[in-house]
């Protein structure tokens, strides 16, 4: 009998899975032509052009020096912003909108350049009595929100691949 109730819920999982669409994923997210690639930057010890190179390499991709028949990533600008979205009773800040945006272009050998933008925000709550834990969680917030720009644009690199191949 227990044999039996595995083998439905084994055979229920796979119907079930396969019925939504569901596939594993083989590290096939990055076409071929971008499997290699240069990353271009204004300034390359920059925090964002840093988590963007390492989220790159966990996505095995090689990064060149620039060539002519190698795709290109350029990383134009990123912004980091802060929008104060509530004030306490005794009117100072208590809770902030941290935004992070970034600008990137893809250009393939011998197409155009696509752009790609990205915007991350996230909420902080400021609370004056810890400083200096204050400071360091928002140090952890902003370097959570550059890695999240990363894939985005990694992911968004990606989806640009169909609409540039002709």
């Amino acid at each position: 009998m227990l044999k039996q109730l595995q083998l439905l819920i084994f055979t229920s999982t796979i119907l079930i899975l396969s019925a939504c669409g569901f596939r594993l994923n083989h590290g096939g997210l990055i076409p071929q032509e971008l499997q290699t690639l240069s990353l271009q930057s204004n300034d390359p010890y920059d925090e964002m052009s840093i988590t963007l190179r390492k989220q790159l390499q966990l996505n095995n991709v090689n990064l060149v020096e620039r060539k002519q028949d190698v795709a290109t990533l350029r990383l134009n600008h990123s912004r980091q912003k802060e929008h104060v979205a509530s004030i306490s009773r005794q009117g100072k800040e208590a809770e902030k909108i941290l935004v992070l945006e970034v600008e990137a272009t893809v250009s393939l050998p011998n197409q155009q350049p696509q752009s790609i933008e990205t915007k991350v925000n996230r909420t902080f709550f400021d609370n004056p009595r810890a400083a200096l834990a204050k400071s360091a969680e928002k140090e952890v917030i902003w370097n959570d929100m550059r890695q999240q720009a990363a894939r985005q644009i990694i992911a968004k690199m990606v989806s640009l691949q169909p609409q540039t191949k002709k």
